[in-house]
């Protein structure tokens, strides 16, 4: 492939939307495409992305409800505004093709690509497609999934399971660089890492936090536990550390962890099934979202990959008898792990990109 292949990378309002397009990067550098990103004013894509030096482009962007809401007056024209933003940009970027990973930012960025005949990808990372990336698929060349069972939802001639990409520093880290990091230096304890996400997750925070007297005993824990939501009154309890957020040291925790405890978001567990971390996964519910989780989390329990704990059932009970449970099979999740089809993803999708890009 010539050196000088452009491609615009676009997606955004969750990390969910933004990190696996950053997954893509080193290989896509590798493949000799110059890469640059669109996405929303004050999205969190804005800050990873030009954190990583890649050259960032903004434009309007409006949520597309289906339910009401007085923002429904004015957010289509916020999209209009978006939509020529992107003609602009494209116009003056002149790439050689978009890879969308969603979000509503993502939509004006397809259809301008689509008029200008530009090739599109889009990556469909939950289990049933969202309506950011249902508006898109008739200007997609491609729609790649994470799910073997998300092709049922999509056009037959577009639709290629590829699994989802996962960031290759992650697989990086080191468990003594983590054990340092946290101070949890006893080595003769496994470590439990408990994770939900930037936002945290906070029922699961709760459940853990006070199963800890009979979890401690047996086990370090590492407590990711989102933004304000750190307890106060375990600082300093032996055996147990809190942070709000990790970013660049969470390869090394992740190495040091026997056992991760995670909600079901899509991101989380394709990262947990690449570095072959046993694990339980608490999905949230479908009073905190449209349900995908509980899917999520049901394929990878299919699969052997995960034990899954109902967020309605967390208790000190469920939780120990889970933890044990995974402890005493972690042979066969990591067996199972192991052949996954799905580990291939960064390379399946850049294949697919140099491909269209090529035609």
């Amino acid at each position: 492939m010539n050196k000088n292949k452009k491609i615009i990378l676009t997606g955004g309002g969750t990390a969910g939307h933004c990190v696996p397009n950053l997954a893509l990067v080193p290989e896509l550098k590798e493949k000799g495409f110059e890469i640059a990103y669109i996405g929303s004013y004050n999205g969190i894509e804005r800050k990873l992305v030009t954190a990583e030096g890649i050259n960032y482009h903004a434009i309007s962007s409006g949520k597309l409800r289906r339910y009401f809401d007085p923002k429904n007056f004015s957010d289509p024209f916020r999209v209009i505004k978006g939509f020529f933003q992107a003609v602009s940009i494209l116009n003056k970027e002149k790439p050689d093709i978009i890879f969308s990973k969603g979000g509503f930012v993502s939509v004006p960025v397809v259809k301008a690509a689509r008029l200008l005949k530009i090739p599109v990808i889009i990556h469909e990372s939950d289990m049933t497609p969202g309506l950011a990336n249902k508006l898109s698929y008739s200007s997609a060349s491609k729609i790649c999934c994470s799910f073997r069972e998300t092709l049922k939802y999509l056009p037959s001639d577009k639709a290629v399971f590829t699994g989802s990409p996962v960031r290759a520093s992650l697989r990086k880290g080191e468990r003594g660089r983590g054990r340092a990091f946290t101070g949890l230096m006893d080595s003769g304890k496994p470590t439990i890492l408990v994770t939900g996400g930037s936002l945290g997750a906070a029922h699961v925070n709760e459940a853990v936090r006070h199963a800890l007297p009979k979890i401690l005993p047996d086990w370090n824990v590492v407590h990711l536990c989102g933004k304000d939501k750190t307890d106060s009154d375990l600082i300093g309890k032996k055996g147990y550390v809190q942070y709000e957020y990790i970013s660049k040291e969470m390869a090394d925790l992740f190495a040091m962890a026997d056992l991760v405890i995670s909600r079901a978001g899509a991101n989380a567990i394709f990262e947990i099934l690449s570095l072959r971390k046993p694990n339980i996964l608490v999905p949230l519910p479908t009073a905190g979202s449209r349900g995908d989780q509980l899917l999520n989390a049901n394929s990878f329990k299919k699969a052997g990959y995960s034990y899954v704990v109902q967020d309605e059932d967390l208790s000190d009970d469920s939780l120990l008898t889970a933890i044990n449970t995974v402890r005493e099979n972690s042979i066969d999740y990591i067996e199972a792990m192991e052949n996954a089809e799905e580990n291939s993803a960064v390379e399946s999708i850049v294949s697919l990109i140099v491909e269209t890009a090529s035609k």
